[in-house]
């Protein structure tokens, strides 16, 4: 009998992530992992009256890309699947893995090659999220390996993935409209203001959001949600910051990063783990050494590393840089095949000032 907690996420994602309308078409992707949850959002979507697409993989063949792909395999995407993503009215992503180690030996230039092939798509599909002609969530279903990694039982972390998702509250979308309204606080006191000074472990780090407009990210695109975002001026970042947890990416664990930054741009980076991974991602593109998003972490109900991003960079108090590619509803202009997010914990010593004014000081705001 699968998890009752699997149909309450499925209820909101449908009817609140998405606001999934009657006749609309919806894309579920995920890979066979997910299979309890793809059931369940097939069903809601059809009890909304929408059209379910499910797009169902295999987590195996992506290595089996990397490991055998030609460079013409590797730059080629169907023409149908572009028609496709213009068809679609919604996009549920299902991240899940057997595997959290499966890509770690993959060639880092072969994944750049893809990430560069497929950036027209990628660059098409956020232009609609940015204007609302697409609604597109992604969630993460709870598997042994994702357990191994945030190192918790299967049981403890199907705890830990539906308690951050508020699903176990009597009314999930009351729960969730509340952090809206608690992080729209937030947003109002900041967009007051356009400069951001962090100081913490190793961590001396300014910026400019002037102009720019944040975001309230409160379960309607990510699934658990919990953070505020902008996208900083791109010439504005100076200084230097590490970050506290390891940063996960396409497979990797970069562990230790240390960025340091003049107009904006990285120029100088290490790593005590992957660090050449580190650099090939740098070097991708112009953009891949620019900020293209900043963000406060708010969910007070993730409050440890797990090794997925999806949850790490909601930890309450905490921030975190994506470099590369930043969203056009914040105003950001850097482009790049990458938008890689890294998490910087400031609950230990660590103080945010906005325009001089203390924000947050040891993961707690303060306004």
């Amino acid at each position: 009998m699968n998890d009752p907690r699997i149909g309450a996420v499925a209820d909101v994602l449908v009817n609140y992530s998405i606001d999934l309308q009657p006749g609309q078409l919806v894309q579920i992707q995920a890979k066979t992992e997910g299979a309890p949850l793809v059931v369940e959002l097939y069903r809601a979507i059809l009890e909304s009256g929408g059209h379910p697409w499910v797009d169902l993989g295999i987590e195996e063949t992506e290595e089996v890309f990397y490991r055998c792909a030609s460079d013409a395999q590797l730059d080629f995407h169907p023409d149908f699947l572009k028609q496709a993503d213009e068809a679609i009215a919604a996009s549920i992503t299902v991240w899940t893995d057997a595997n959290t180690k499966r890509l770690t030996h993959v060639d880092p230039a072969k994944q750049a090659r893809r990430a560069k092939a497929l950036h027209p798509v990628t660059n098409r599909f956020l232009e609609r999220m940015a204007s609302k002609e697409l609604r597109w969530v992604g969630t993460a279903f709870p598997t042994n390996a994702a357990a191994q990694t945030a190192e918790m039982s299967l049981r403890e972390f199907e705890d830990f993935v539906y308690g951050a998702c508020l699903v176990e509250k009597a009314d999930p979308i009351a729960a969730w409209k509340a952090v809206s309204a608690r992080q729209q606080r937030l947003i109002d006191w900041l967009s007051e203001r356009a400069e951001i000074h962090l100081l913490g472990e190793e961590t001396d780090l300014r910026l400019s959001y002037e102009g720019r407009t944040w975001e309230n990210c409160d379960g309607r695109e990510n699934f658990p949600d919990g953070e505020i975002f902008t996208g900083p001026i791109e010439n504005s970042v100076d200084g230097h910051i590490r970050f506290s947890y390891p940063a996960c990416y396409r497979g990797r664990q970069v562990e230790d990063v240390r960025l340091w930054f003049e107009k904006g741009k990285v120029v100088k980076a290490t790593a005590a783990k992957n660090e050449a991974f580190l650099h090939e991602m740098l070097q991708l593109d112009e953009g891949a050494r620019y900020i293209g998003e900043f963000a406060f972490g708010t969910n007070p109900g993730i409050q440890r590393f797990t090794g997925d991003t999806l949850f790490d960079e909601k930890i309450g108090g905490t921030v975190h840089l994506a470099l590369g590619k930043g969203f056009l509803e914040t105003g950001s202009v850097n482009d790049s095949a990458i938008h890689w997010d890294m998490v910087c914990d400031l609950r230990r010593g660590g103080v945010v000032r906005v325009n001089g004014d203390v924000f947050c000081e040891n993961g707690d705001f303060k306004i």
